[in-house]
This record gives structure tokens, C-alpha cells and sequence, in this order.
């Protein structure tokens, strides 16, 4: 919701710095995410002067013109010059006060000026209308000013409409506060004052009554819980005045013409959405103009007014006409229909002020993608006992602004009148909730601001009130919601901490806690930076870069959820992880190390609730620091991704660690022959890898990305307490290297593996220093690798017999095993 500053003065008294408003907005509970200025909008435009005005040497419809801006162009010796400009415009001559939006301005509907040619003649800028400048529907040419306006004004400053505006984010339970009123409202109630709006009255009425003219029909239960209609008759179309343009504008809304204008105007004052008809768009039977309220037919098609036709569901929410609403005028709450608009054209206008239902208005807006500033109201719920009035407001200022005869009374169908039951509240409770001795006085007068009636029975803590809500508040239904209103207000900043009453209790962390930490720790000193991503994904997230479905259930699918693309809760962390790496690449940072400790949710059939399990993932692109003048990291691999892996299982004591080769359809999404498997003795804890070039595709990440992702509940589970104390041995070793010569298929882990078995007790140390191939001296499809083998005795020095001994039986073994030979 966008407050005009001055609008909103001119309803309550406002400090004068609009940054004081805003900080009491945030404390209270409305964020305010910028403060901007109305005049900035028109930078680069300015108030002009047309110098000359010449026919097109290559054209019968362009004029080029100079145009004197003042100071704002000058020639080298810092004397005004004026610019020429190329003009299709055909309403003005010599001599005439205009306004030009010289280069680098920026036009409403993102229009952006530049020098540029049309048909070969250079054009330094653009004449404008007010429709080009966002301030009226007027398109019959450009804008021409009285004949004192000045030259090279800026427009803000001729304008006078240099205005704060405060982009306020209003909660979905305060529908009240996206209407002006609503705001003054709430800003008496921050700081107890009273507010003020001075509404028109119809002056008179004449002809026809409305309930002779029109008819409305509820024919669908469920759409509509009451519509009014009422009737203005010979009305003139055409611009909108200044004040109401310059606050449409304000808020952020586009003028059209002084009509529609009127509709759009009180629905940022009310709240209250409203829509104009062409009286004439209605069929007439029985003599009276039939408006019909009813649901659409699956596959129904309707163009609405921003000319795009749209197919619709069964339920949606229809205003229609002819016999039972056979043909669509509008889509109920949300927009208008390209046959029924309101253009120069109309002599008679029907306006409708209605409530449609919250829910069926939001399935319809959403589904259609076509989500409109009445669409936004409704589905908030709108308060249905001012319909009547708001309709009467509206045809007041269509009669002061557009000259039309209100027709006398209105057509009003209201099947189920609302009634607000009274609310008890008991300033005990007040105090016990919210934990302050908050004043009587204080929660009266602040629930008569906010519009609740108020009346008190009782005396001290058992004084109790009995509250009637407004019906513009249907988010105070119960005592809970009232005691909020008093401590928001009150301010939850000046409530005293206390500490809890507890007896006997003593805190802690659960095993699984602290281990959970731990893990966070040593990702952490591993140069991860942790991150937390959204449970929800959307669908297809896993095949589109080729993971399996296999072992991760079926995927539980949101019955509501907050954004379309993320319809369905999260089965693996990657795929928000690698958004996270694209994001950071798309920003300039390809140097990303992340990881993620988060639930994955697995779906299963004829059960009531899904299968939840931790897990932990991390991704790791570019490199571990910048290029400097003496450091040049080297690019992040998949062994770099293997040593983070390995560093985590070892600090939190898993036994029995080994990797195996990832193969398979179920690895897919990985690089093949730089992934692994990451067991625990038989236990699979999860994997790591390089991401495939196609799965990367998907991100637009052009850069080499390990990632891993282990089962966090069973690392959890294995995670020993401590490493078992093992003296150091006071007995030298020794060393010998050997280099043996396998085939290609054979592991350095499966080799390893065999060493250490075959080398028994004395065998203490086994390291790879080298990998070899060549085909002349080691063999094709052969490669040799070499180890350095450590021996040593804990309680004697070691004898060369014993050791050749040990070496000897262990190569015997080894080569046997392996099919392998030493290398001399």
C-alpha cells in the first residue's frame, strides 16, 4: 500500500519528518519498506518553450521543432540553446508553453528518452501529453500550458506535487489499513489523536430510481455476500482534475478518466473496491437492465480489459447478463471486461460496490496469474456493511466531476446481513498476557480509536470489558486478539524482562542437538558458510537434473501454497542449494562454499503423514579465496569435496569410513568418475561428487560444483562419544615404498584395503605418493601406484629381518590378490 504524505495530513495530524512515521509504522507492526518522493519521477522533464515549429522534409505528419528548455541545455559558451525534437503531435504552434522530458528521462510504462533519428532527422527528446506522463487519460496531443508557465522549470516544481510516499507492507489480517482511511485510522490510534475526512454528498437525485433501471440476480450460493448497484445518468467522460490525478499517482495508480478515476480514488480512501459499467453493456429484459452474479463454466472464455483472452474454471466468480447471466461482462473482484468499460463514449454509467467471496476471488486471481489492486482487497475480506455508502460517495463525486443525474436509490441484495457478537475482555488477562500493568484508561481510548465500541462493568483487576469490533476488523474475534491490539500499541518494547517461573528444571541439549552443532562447527572451520533454503520446491525439481525418485518416496504436494512454483516439500537439499550457487554466479560471486542442515520429506501411500529426515548437504564452486599478487587459489574439485567429507566424518568419530565408486542411473546428476558412495562399515551415509555439466545447465552455472549430501540422523547415530586413548609407540619406524602394477579397474581404496589387511599389526602407515601410466613400460589398460608403507612394533625396535618378513608376505599377498606385479 503506498500513503500519500499529503494526502494523509490532510486527514491527521503527521509529524513533520515522514522517517518518525515510519519507525512508529515498523513498532506497531506495519513494515515500511521505502520512503520515496513523487517528484523524482519526473527527472530530466521540465517546462518548455516552442521556439520554431517546421514540416518534416520526409514525412506529412512530423513536425520538427526547437524547443527552448532553459538553462537545462546550453551551447559552449554556457548560453541557453534549445533542443530540437522531432514531434508527431498536431495541436500546437509557435510560441506555445509546453513540457519536454529531455534525454535520460524515464516515461511511465518504462519508457526511457534517448537521442535517436526518425526518418533521418536527429531528436533530442519527446513533447509530451499527460497521458504520456502518467497524469491523465488525455491523449488528444501535447500538454499545453497556460501562456506565463515558465521555461525550464522542472514539472515536479511546477507541479507543486513534490510528495512523500511510504510503501507500507500490509499484513494479510489488516485489510482495513489498505485504504487511506484505514491508515488515518491506525496512525490516531499510535498517537492518540483524532482523524478527519470530509466525504461529498450527492446533491440531488433525479429520474428514474435505480431499482426500476437494473435488476441483480445472485445465481450461484458462495460468489457474492452482497451487491449494490446504483445508476448515473448522462454522465461526460473525459480527464480526471489535478488533485485526483496527483493522488492516484501517489499511491501508485494509473488515471484513465475522471469515472474510473472516481472508482479507483474511493477505493484507496475506503478500502472498498468498486467498478464502473457502461449502463448500455447491460441487456434489458422486462425492462430493466439484468445484472447477474454467477459461476463460470469449465473451459469458458472471456476478455478482460487488458485485452487478453482468458480461459476459465469451473466456480470461478462471473458478472454477467441476459437471461440467467448468459453472457459475461466482468470477473468478479478482479477485472473488468473489454465490452463493458467505461470510454468516451458512455452517457450512463452503473456502479457496483459489492463483496465478493475471499476465497473464490483468490483461486481466481491465481489461477488466471491476474492479481489487480481489487483483487488484493477482496480476498482479504472486505467489510460488506459499508457498501452502500461507499457507492453513495462514489456517485457524488462522479456527479461533481463527470456533471451526471444520480438516479434516486440503489439496487441493494444482501441475503445474509452480518451482526458482530460482543467480545469480553478482562484486564486481568490483559495484564497476565502481556505481562505490564497497562493502564485502563490506556486500553479504552485505544480500542475506541481503532474503531471498537467500548462500554466496562466491574472495578480493578476485576474490571472487564465488553467489546463490539468493527466490522472493518474481522481479524478481532476473540480476547487474544484484542489484548494484541492493546500491547502493539502500548509498545512490547517497554514490557520489563522477566525471567520464567520454573522449579526443579534443568536445561540442556539433547545428544542430537549438541552432535547437530558439532557438524554446523566443522563444516564450518572447513570454510562452509551455512545457509537455510525454503522446505518447499517446485515440481520436477529432481528429474530435471536427473536425481532419481528412488528411495525418496513420492512427493507431498501443498494444498495451499504460497508460491506456484513451489508446490511440493523439498526431497533433497541440492537443488536449493544450486539456486543459491546460480544466484551468488548471477551476482558476481562465483567463489561459493555452502552448506545446508535442514528436513527432507518423503511421501507415502495410505499414510496420513509423510516420512520426515534430517540431512546434511553442502556445494562447493570456484575457489578458497581471491587471486592476489602472491596467492592463485586452485579451482574447487571433486577431492577438495572428498577432504571436507573425510575431516567431517573423522571429527565426529564415524568408524569404519570408506568411499566406493557412484554408478548407476541413481547417480546421474553426478560427474561420472568424480563421485563416490561415503559408507560407514555396510551403512550408506549418503554421497559426494562433482554436479554434471547437464544438471548444471539447468542453473545456467557454467563452473565446476562438488556437492555432497549424508543422511544427518544416521551420522548421528554412528558418531562416536571419543576416539579410544592409544599410546604413542617410543620404538622408531620404518619405511619402505612400493610400487605395484594393476589394472586400470582396480581401486586405490579396494588396494589400500588389501595392504592394510595383508600387513597385519606391524603395519601402521599406508599413503599414496604416486599414480602411473604409460603403455610402453607399465602395459596398456595397466597403472602402477605407489605407496609409502609404514612399520613399527609398540614395545620393540623393529629387526630388517622382521620387516622383510612382514614386506615380503605382504607383497605376496597383495599381488596375488589384485593380479597385480612390483614394479622394479
Amino acid at each position: 500500500m503506498k500513503v500519500s504524505y499529503e494526502w494523509l495530513k490532510s486527514m491527521v495530524e503527521l509529524p513533520e519528518d515522514p522517517s518518525e512515521l515510519a519507525c512508529e509504522f515498523i513498532r506497531t507492526g506495519t513494515e515500511v519498506e521505502s520512503i520515496d518522493t513523487v517528484g523524482e519521477a519526473y527527472h530530466k522533464i521540465v517546462t518548455a518553450k516552442v521556439v520554431s515549429k517546421e514540416a518534416h522534409p520526409d514525412s506529412d505528419h512530423l513536425w520538427v521543432t526547437l524547443v527552448d528548455v532553459g538553462a537545462n541545455n546550453v551551447d559552449a559558451d554556457g548560453n541557453p540553446e534549445p533542443l530540437q525534437i522531432v514531434c508527431g503531435a498536431q495541436n500546437f504552434n509557435e510560441g506555445d508553453h509546453i513540457v519536454t522530458a529531455m534525454i535520460g528521462a524515464e516515461l511511465p510504462g518504462d519508457v526511457h528518452i534517448k537521442k535517436g533519428k526518425l526518418r533521418g532527422v536527429v531528436s533530442c527528446g519527446m513533447n509530451c501529453s499527460q497521458r504520456e506522463l502518467g497524469l491523465s487519460g488525455d491523449h488528444e496531443g501535447i500538454w499545453i500550458l497556460p501562456a506565463d508557465a515558465p521555461v525550464g522549470m522542472p514539472l515536479a516544481q511546477y507541479l507543486g506535487s513534490s510528495d512523500t510516499v511510504l510503501d507500507c507492507e500490509i499484513t494479510p489480517n489488516r485489510p482495513d489499513c489498505l485504504s487511506m482511511i484505514g491508515i488515518a485510522r491506525e496512525v490516531g490510534a499510535i498517537y492518540d489523536r483524532d482523524f478527519h475526512v470530509e466525504l461529498p454528498q450527492v446533491k440531488a437525485e433525479a429520474g428514474a430510481p435505480a431499482a426500476e433501471t437494473v435488476s441483480v440476480e445472485l445465481i450461484d450460493e458462495g460468489l457474492c455476500d452482497r451487491y449494490v448497484a446504483r445508476v448515473v445518468r448522462g454522465v461526460k467522460v473525459g480527464p480526471s482534475p489535478e488533485w485526483l490525478v496527483q493522488r492516484l499517482n501517489a499511491c501508485g495508480v494509473r488515471t484513465h478518466n475522471n469515472v474510473v478515476d472516481v472508482t479507483n480514488y474511493v477505493m484507496m480512501l475506503t478500502g472498498q473496491p468498486l467498478h464502473a459499467f457502461d449502463l448500455s453493456a447491460f441487456e434489458e429484459r422486462d425492462g430493466k437492465r439484468a445484472v447477474a452474479v454467477r459461476a463460470a463454466r469449465e473451459g469458458e472464455r472471456f476478455r478482460t480489459l487488458d485485452d487478453a483472452e482468458r480461459t476459465l474454471s469451473a466456480g470461478m466468480g462471473l458478472i454477467a447478463t441476459g437471461e440467467r447471466g448468459a453472457t459475461p461482462v466482468a470477473l468478479a473482484g478482479v477485472m473488468g471486461g473489454m465490452d463493458s468499460e467505461v470510454t468516451d463514449a458512455t452517457v450512463d454509467v452503473l456502479v457496483e460496490s459489492a463483496c465478493f467471496n475471499a476465497g473464490r476471488t483468490s483461486h481466481t486471481s491465481r489461477d488466471l496469474s491476474l492479481i489487480s489492486d481489487a483483487s488484493i482487497r477482496f480476498e482479504r475480506q472486505v467489510d460488506e456493511t459499508g457498501c452502500v455508502d461507499v457507492a453513495n460517495l462514489a456517485c457524488a463525486l462522479i456527479e461533481e466531476l463527470a456533471g451526471g443525474e444520480v438516479a434516486p436509490g440503489c439496487v441493494d441484495v444482501y441475503p445474509a446481513p452480518r451482526e458482530v457478537a460482543p467480545v469480553e475482555l478482562r484486564l486481568a488477562r490483559v495484564h497476565a498476557i502481556c505481562g505490564a500493568d497497562i493502564a485502563p484508561d490506556f486500553i479504552e481510548r485505544s480500542l475506541t480509536r481503532l474503531g471498537c465500541k467500548v462500554s466496562a462493568s466491574g472495578e480493578g483487576d476485576g474490571l472487564v470489558y465488553s467489546i463490539v469490533p468493527p466490522t472493518f476488523r474481522p481479524d478481532l474475534p476473540r480476547e487474544i486478539d484484542l489484548i494484541e491490539e492493546v500491547l502493539r500499541l502500548w509498545g512490547m518494547g517497554r514490557v520489563e524482562a522477566t525471567i520464567p517461573a520454573a522449579k526443579n528444571h534443568i536445561g540442556g541439549l539433547t545428544r542430537e542437538q549438541r552432535l547437530t552443532r558439532k557438524v554446523g562447527r566443522i563444516l564450518r572451520s572447513c570454510g562452509l558458510n551455512e545457509t537455510m533454503n525454503f522446505s518447499f520446491a517446485a515440481p520436477g525439481d529432481l528429474e530435471r537434473i536427473g536425481m532419481t525418485e528412488e528411495g525418496r518416496g513420492c512427493a507431498v504436494e501443498l494444498m495451499n501454497p504460497l508460491v506456484a512454483e513451489q508446490t511440493e516439500m523439498r526431497r533433497s537439499l541440492i537443488p536449493g542449494l544450486l539456486q543459491a550457487v546460480e544466484f551468488n554466479i548471477k551476482h558476481s560471486t562465483a567463489n561459493v562454499q555452502l552448506y545446508e542442515i535442514g528436513t527432507l520429506f518423503f511421501g507415502r501411500e495410505n499414510a496420513s503423514a509423510p516420512k520426515e529426515r534430517e540431512a546434511v548437504a553442502g556445494v562447493m564452486s570456484g575457489s578458497m579465496g581471491d587471486v592476489t599478487w602472491n596467492y592463485k587459489p586452485m579451482p574447487l574439485r571433486f577431492f577438495d569435496g572428498k577432504g571436507v567429507v573425510e575431516e567431517l566424518l573423522e571429527q565426529m568419530r564415524i568408524p569404519k569410513v570408506r568411499f566406493r565408486a557412484a554408478e548407476g542411473e541413481g547417480y546421474a546428476f553426478l560427474q561420472p568418475g568424480r563421485c563416490a558412495e561415503v559408507l560407514s562399515g555396510g551403512t550408506v551415509l549418503g554421497w559426494v561428487g562433482e554436479i554434471h555439466p547437464d544438471a548444471r545447465d539447468v542453473y545456467g552455472i557454467d563452473i565446476p560444483v562438488v556437492a555432497f549430501e549424508l543422511n544427518l540422523e544416521a551420522l548421528l547415530k554412528l558418531s562416536g562419544a571419543q576416539e579410544a586413548y592409544r599410546e604413542f609407540s617410543q620404538f622408531p619406524s620404518v619405511e619402505h615404498d612400493l610400487a605395484i602394477v594393476v589394472d586400470d579397474s582396480v581401486t586405490c581404496e579396494d588396494l589400500e584395503r588389501r595392504l592394510r589387511s595383508a600387513g597385519g599389526k606391524l603395519l601402521v602407515g599406508v599413503r599414496l605418493f604416486d599414480v602411473y601410466r604409460d603403455a610402453e613400460r607399465v602395459g596398456e589398460g595397466k597403472k602402477s601406484m605407489a605407496f609409502a608403507l609404514t612399520y613399527r612394533a609398540d614395545d620393540h625396535t623393529l629387526t630388517s629381518e622382521e620387516v622383510e618378513k612382514a614386506h615380503s608376505k605382504l607383497v605376496t599377498k597383495v599381488c596375488k590378490a589384485t593380479g597385480g606385479e612390483v614394479r622394479s
